[in-house]
């Protein structure tokens, strides 16, 4: 396999990061070769930045693109969706930002989509590929902490000032932006249960979107997670796994580069580049995009690390969490064929 050739959709902060990240690993397997944003300025700016050859300013042009293999989304929340969508019809795998979409009904869309076309499709839930979380799993797995039981996990930032997270026509709230992490970290410390109940609270600001929320969420035989998350406040940001013989420790769990076990503490340094990130961790993103270089060169049309069923899965679990704080999008209301 040549270099898998990528092309960007979006020329915000999160798009420089990962541009950043990939142009750290092997020009031999990894090339960004077009970029396309809906701001023809801040595209060409983007461009000349990060030496891309190719720029557009309409996302079209860039699916219509034949030297593209893979399409990065990096735009907002809302746009998510159709943009993916718009890729996979124009035979392009796809790496989408996290939040995957806005909702569980847009999520599975976008996976039959690909399915039906027989291309390749990830969530960036780039945490997963981390070697921080395989090693933790491989601890897990061999029993050296006992039966997991417990697990916590809480993430805020803060952020209310953004525009965006008090906008629901936006998909603000700090479910989508940052819930996510807590619910992809609880889900795989307990991947493959389902959980039997789920308790939600938390609080909404004066435009209606959710500012804080938490969650108890109990799974069979004694399991149970609980979670937290904040766009007001900065919270210890710790994922914590408790077994009956031990307990892990993640700091900067979303983008960790330790792990502290009941033995020793174990550390992973980053790739390094010259260009600074916007980020915490940022140069971890490579991670991702070599996960997805593999993935494509085995033919696979999912992640194993974040399975098609674990976004959607990902997915409903905000969508319940976001119906009991009240707050609803107005692509809840879509319905498809």
């Amino acid at each position: 396999m040549t270099a898998l050739k990528w092309g960007i959709v979006g020329a915000g902060r999160i798009s420089h990061d990962f541009v950043t990240a990939v142009q750290t690993l092997p020009e031999s397997n990894h090339e960004v070769v077009a970029v396309a944003g809906k701001n023809k300025e801040n595209v060409e700016k983007f461009a000349k930045e990060h030496n891309i050859t190719r720029w557009y300013d309409d996302y079209e042009k860039l699916a219509d693109d034949n030297e593209v293999d893979i399409v990065y989304i990096g735009n907002l929340h809302i746009q998510h969706f159709e943009a993916s969508k718009l890729m996979l019809e124009h035979k392009k795998h796809v790496l989408c930002e996290k939040p995957f979409t806005m909702n569980e009904k847009q999520t599975t869309r976008l996976v039959e989509i690909a399915r039906e076309k027989k291309l390749f499709l990830m969530e960036a839930v780039w945490s997963r590929c981390f070697p921080a979380y395989k090693k933790m799993k491989e601890i897990i797995d061999s029993g050296a902490i006992g039966d997991v039981l417990f697990c916590s996990v809480h993430f805020g930032l803060a952020i209310q000032h953004v525009e965006r997270l008090t906008s629901t026509k936006l998909g603000g709230g700090a479910i989508l932006d940052l819930g996510i992490y807590i619910i992809q970290f609880q889900q795989y410390i307990f991947r493959g249960l389902k959980p039997e109940e789920i308790a939600v609270n938390g609080h909404k600001n004066s435009a209606g979107t959710d500012e804080s929320v938490g969650a108890v969420i109990t799974y069979p035989n004694g399991k149970m997670a609980v979670v937290s998350t904040s766009a007001r406040v900065v919270l210890p940001n710790e994922g914590v796994v408790v077994g009956t013989k031990g307990i892990l420790r993640l700091p900067s769990f979303w983008a960790p580069t330790q792990l502290i076990t009941p033995d020793e503490t174990f550390e992973w340094p980053l790739p390094k580049s010259s260009v600074p990130f916007l980020h915490i961790n940022s140069a971890g993103l490579s991670y991702e995009a070599e996960q997805a270089r593999q993935c494509i060169k085995k033919g696979l049309l999912e992640c194993p690390e974040i399975t098609h069923n674990e976004s959607i899965e990902i997915a409903r679990l905000m969508d319940l969490m976001r119906k009991q704080m009240g707050v609803v999008f107005p692509e809840d209301e879509q319905e498809f064929q």
